[in-house]
């Protein structure tokens, strides 16, 4: 048989997409040429993109800053794998706590372990903030509606609890019995301020229901301080670790994520979960730059950034299952990459690091994508699901709803990338003074992600897509991805205001220390408060 000219390798370098597993990545409606990927690959390579990669899997210490290894990609490993982080192969010790997690959570499930007063527990409310609260929601979200995870949870409910704002911890306990309930405590030192107002919060909630011998059966941890985690009245045998060389905002897959979902959904999706996040480690470990997905995201947004001038991203997924896709990813790359400096300290001459935002489709369409389109210049990651997680038909409908929102889906990068001249609108009369209004300039960059489905494993797929996504920008900006130096400071000032308010609520002591804006505000604030009894009894919320 002749061969056909789309089987050459000159035929292939023309395609701008990609394929892996299923997973389809379309870019052609990117402001980039051929040659200007061809372009890109020799950046990456002049930036050691490939030597970066391969000594994070080493488990070298990339993250000088705090002299870390790097390897979220340990914690979904398989149990035959070698990861090295200072001589020593962590995957044991992670398949010992996924272990330890397959089997508490069974127990769990299936009522072998029960509350102080003999109920099964049947809600859980994990308590975490930031990486120990965004990543897990992202999946507990997208999970929901999978009929295989909805069908494992049952009646069963998961929530989360993160901001210390009381209407937070109100909105959690609303409708749940303290028989019933299970609290995950998530926090690495045992230490995190807001983490553990809450954690004590919700151990008075239990203890002034049950009594405090109750608060072992009903409170575990996820913590590596076994002293503290003893102390604050929770078995160690029920503590379930994680390391340094796991970053907040990339530890959904250490016990982080993977006990408040297992605890949800079962082990066993959870680790279809963890499959799917392995199937893209390998991909983006092996796979040539041309053909690499990650790889290809993370340098055609360094493009975007740096060389066209476009700080933000609109992470748009075409699905409501993905609703807190863009939350989390927000904080994976605007932590990651929001940096100043290069990885040695030096001040970069040239921007880096993206806003990022978003919304799923078509419920965007309704809210910014006014700007998008007629606006500031932001590239668009569509993503789309071939086959929806909950199918409806409707007799003599002219398409189902499954396909409606995919209409959308394959309308708006072309409605972006084309535009409408005001050639085009004179040709259908539109009125000459609403010309200007209606011409829509195009040439708006985005890229199109189309998976099979959206089940457990695809779900592990977009979570590492994502992540390493964001190493790959920050690898060739000369970054440290995984510091966050900048969360410091806000959090040291806080604690001089904690102490004033102390002082003031407990002593009457006037506000002294702060600027004078400050000085006005606090003053304000505990004058408009004063009925906040110095001396309080416990108060829990009631909704």
């Amino acid at each position: 048989m002749a061969a056909l000219i789309s089987d050459t390798a000159p035929w292939k370098d023309l395609k701008l997409d990609g394929e892996f597993d299923g997973i389809f990545l379309d870019y052609s409606r990117q402001c980039a040429t051929v040659d200007t990927v061809s372009k890109l690959f020799t950046l990456a390579e002049e930036a050691n993109l490939k030597q970066k990669i391969n000594s994070m899997f080493n488990g070298e210490h990339i993250n000088s800053t705090e002299n870390r290894s790097v390897l979220h990609v340990a914690l979904r490993a398989a149990k035959d794998t070698t990861i090295n982080s200072d001589g020593k192969n962590v995957v044991p010790d992670v398949w010992q706590v996924l272990d330890k997690i397959r089997e508490f959570s069974d127990k769990v499930r299936n009522g072998s372990w029960v509350g102080a007063t003999g109920k099964a527990l049947t809600n859980v409310i994990a308590i975490g903030i930031g990486g120990s609260f965004l990543g897990p929601l992202f999946v507990h979200t997208a999970l929901q509606t999978d009929p295989e995870a909805s069908k494992s949870a049952g009646e069963r409910q998961l929530r989360f609890l993160a901001n210390v704002d009381p209407v937070d911890v109100a909105r959690n306990i609303s409708g749940l019995n303290p028989e019933t309930t299970l609290v995950v405590v998530v926090s690495k030192t045992f230490t995190t301020a807001e983490t553990m107002l809450n954690a004590r919060t919700l151990r008075e909630w239990i203890s002034s229901a049950l009594g405090p011998q109750a608060v072992s059966k009903h409170m575990v941890a996820v913590s590596t301080n076994l002293k503290l985690v003893e102390k604050f009245g929770i078995d160690p045998n029920n503590a379930f670790a994680f390391w340094d060389w796991v970053g907040g905002r990339y530890s959904v897959c250490s016990a982080v994520g993977v006990l408040p979902l297992s605890l949800q959904y079962g082990f066993s999706v959870v680790e279809k979960f963890l499959k799917g996040a392995r199937s893209i480690d390998q991909h983006f470990h092996t796979a040539p730059f041309e053909n690499n997905i990650p790889v290809l995201l993370g340098l055609l947004s360094v493009w975007n950034v740096s060389f066209l001038g476009y700080p933000a991203r609109a992470i748009l997924p075409y699905t409501q299952a993905l609703e807190k896709l863009a939350p989390h990813i927000q904080q994976v790359s605007m932590e990651s990459n929001g940096k100043g400096v290069s990885i040695d300290g030096v001040r970069l001459p040239f921007e880096a690091g993206e806003i990022d935002f978003g919304e799923p489709g078509t419920n965007g369409q309704h809210s910014f994508y006014q700007l998008i389109h007629q606006g500031r210049v932001i590239p668009c990651d569509f993503i789309g699901i071939v086959k929806s997680q909950q199918p409806v038909y409707l007799r003599d409908e002219v398409v189902n709803n499954h396909d409606e929102l995919m209409s959308n889906f394959f309308a708006q990068p072309d409605a972006l990338a084309y535009g409408k001249t005001p050639e085009q609108l004179q040709s259908e009369n539109v009125a000459s003074h609403l010309v200007p209004h209606k011409t829509f300039t195009g040439n708006r960059p985005s890229i199109s992600l189309l998976l099979p489905s959206l089940d457990a494993y695809r779900i592990g797929q977009l979570l590492a897509i994502y992540e390493h996504r964001i190493a790959v920008e920050g690898f060739v900006w000369g970054i440290n991805s995984f510091d966050q130096w900048g969360v410091e400071l806000g959090k040291s000032l806080a604690s001089q205001v904690r102490k004033q308010l102390h002082a003031s609520r407990k002593k009457g002591e006037s506000v002294e220390g702060f600027n004078f804006s400050t000085t006005k505000l606090l003053t304000r604030y505990l004058e408009a408060s004063a009925d906040v009894p110095s001396e309080p009894t416990t108060l829990l919320p009631k909704i």
